[in-house]
């Protein structure tokens, strides 16, 4: 059956399926009447408590009950926040995709790793485009943000125009082409009945630096720097590679490039313009070695501490055509994403250690946030002048802090939604008002695993993590009510065996004791055995070591035919 949204004939529809109360995952839609328009499709990457999780996704479900409603997915920009969701959504609702051409191109490799390529219907748009359909349509505006394309999202209904910004920044000396102030300005003046707007910078009072910034601090640095230079940044901020490699030229190096996303990023962006560079000045990994250390810049991935990236292999040594060496320099041009400061510190210190110096931080200027601060968040409203306001990216207090800026510029307290995923707010050109609740959680990916992890198996993961797992091993004749072997334990990561003889002995007789009791039961079959086993040798284990480890009870009966 299908999943319809709670709202009147002549009211329109606005809602997240993702992006609400976290940072990622971004997914919105506006639904009038027989016509829904999804804006962005997007992942979030798991917290600590996710053991084993790669992904969360947002639960597909509405989409794929609505399928015949869906007119298209509109993406605002090429972050993995914003597009990463695409494949896990193409696989169960193949709907039309609309996108800029460095946000078509990541996506178009995104869809060819998963096979979907060749089934995908994929159109290009640009800040000039307008997309109509029979009762709402679709047009752009320039943002700024930490990559080129950035589109702020018009949707044009009958009760009137549902603007969202997208991720966004005010830069006024911007790497590639300005916001469109002028754009924004007359969709204010046009009249604008609610905003969605990026909250992720709502605790920052001030304006974010401008990425021209950056790229003066990262020449002044090159500049300075006598050996290899070794640059870490994120593979999807093509501008601040783009100054990358325009202070390498000026300094006189060569590039050599490592990692799947980096090398992927740089051909998009130099078939697509967004980087330019000499001819020569781009060498194959192989010739690393055959240039001196002041001629060579090596950019990479891994400025999260990634495991397998390419800064980590190197810094372990495991790295096939480089190895870090004494007058190497490091520059990290990211900040750490929350969740990720552990493994970043771990990173800088092996850098460290192996004699090759590291720069990261403020104090050098090599990084701003692709995302605008409350003066920034503030003059977005000024310009937009929206009826009602909606504040989306962001965790709670990042919204709540964002509807109270937009108090401050003059939208009635009342007017504000701070709303969580699957909420419905329902708008006429007069009115608006909270309209009910659909199914909206979240969906883990694991390896090839979809949707298959539950809070039973993650439950299983952490006792697993935390305390070990026990396997206890019997074999009894049910018919002559005999343990003929064992009981015997295992352990893996709660005990040393070894070590414990008495703690296993103990355990043992504790087992004996209750196999035997639940043998002696009228009805005794492996279920009731193996269930006696857990419940006395839990209790007995957590008295013992004050630990609660996974038992797994192991009943096995003799071969009947021997």
């Amino acid at each position: 059956m299908s999943t319809k949204l709670n709202i009147k004939n002549n009211e329109v529809g606005v809602f997240a399926i993702g992006g609400l109360g976290e940072i990622g995952k971004n997914t919105y839609g506006i639904q009038y009447q027989d016509e829904i328009i999804l804006i962005d499709a997007g992942i979030k990457f798991p917290e600590d408590d996710l053991l084993g999780v790669d992904y969360v996704i947002p639960d597909y479900s509405f989409i794929v009950d609505n399928i015949d409603r869906i007119k298209g997915l509109f993406i605002t920009h090429g972050h993995e926040d914003h597009i990463g969701g695409i494949p896990f959504l193409l696989k169960q609702a193949n709907i039309p995709i609309y996108a800029g051409p460095l946000a078509l191109a990541l996506i178009r490799g995104k869809l060819e790793e998963h096979g979907l390529l060749r089934d995908a219907t994929l159109y290009e748009i640009n800040e000039n485009s307008v997309i109509k359909f029979r009762k709402t349509s679709v047009s752009f505006f320039n943002t700024t943000h930490s990559i080129p394309e950035p589109l702020g999202v018009v949707v044009q209904t009958p009760p009137g125009k549902i603007v969202a910004t997208g991720d966004f920044k005010f830069d006024f000396t911007p790497v590639g082409k300005p916001a469109d102030l002028h754009r924004m300005a007359q969709l204010g003046d046009e009249g604008v009945l609610l905003l969605l707007s990026d909250s992720t910078n709502a605790e920052i009072p001030t304006f974010s630096h401008s990425e021209k910034v950056v790229g003066q601090s990262i020449l002044k640095i090159f500049e300075k720097i006598e050996g290899r230079i070794i640059f870490a940044s994120f593979a999807s901020n093509i501008f601040r590679l783009q100054q990358a490699v325009e202070a390498a030229v000026k300094t006189g190096r060569k590039v050599v490039v490592f990692g799947r996303s980096m090398e992927k990023a740089i051909v998009n962006g130099l078939e697509l313009g967004y980087i330019k560079a000499p001819k020569g000045t781009f060498i194959e990994p192989h010739e690393v070695n055959q240039y001196p250390g002041n001629e060579i810049l090596i950019m990479c991935t891994g400025s999260q501490g990634e495991p397998m990236a390419a800064l980590s292999r190197i810094a372990n040594g495991m790295h096939r055509q480089v190895t870090l060496q004494p007058g190497d320099t490091v520059v990290f041009s990211s900040n750490a994403i929350p969740g990720n400061t552990h493994g970043v510190n771990q990173l800088i210190n092996s850098i460290s250690e192996a004699g090759a110096k590291v720069i990261y931080g403020k104090m050098n200027n090599i990084h701003t946030s692709g995302h605008g601060g409350q003066q920034e968040q503030k003059l977005m409203l000024r310009l937009i002048k929206p009826k009602y306001f909606m504040p989306v990216h962001g965790e709670y207090r990042m919204l709540k802090i964002h509807a109270g800026l937009a108090q401050d510029t003059g939208v009635p307290k009342e007017n504000c939604f701070i709303m969580e995923n699957g909420d419905v707010l329902a708008l006429t050109k007069d009115t608006a008002r909270p309209a009910g609740h659909f199914n909206a959680q979240d969906t883990y990916v694991d390896g090839s695993g979809i949707g298959d992890i539950g809070s039973a198996v993650l439950r299983d993961r952490h006792e697993l993590s935390d305390d070990g797992v026990v396997l206890a091993v019997a074999t009894v004749d049910f018919k002559s009510k005999l343990i003929l072997a064992g009981p015997d334990l295992l352990s893996r990561g709660f005990i040393y065996m070894r070590g414990s003889g008495d703690l296993i002995r103990s355990s043992q007789r504790v087992l004996f004791n209750a196999i035997r009791k639940a043998l002696n039961a009228e009805n005794a079959n492996e279920s009731t055995v193996a269930k006696a086993m857990t419940d006395s040798l839990r209790p007995f284990l957590y008295k013992e070591t004050e630990r609660n480890p996974i038992i797994i009870p192991m009943v096995l009966t003799p071969d009947e035919e021997k």
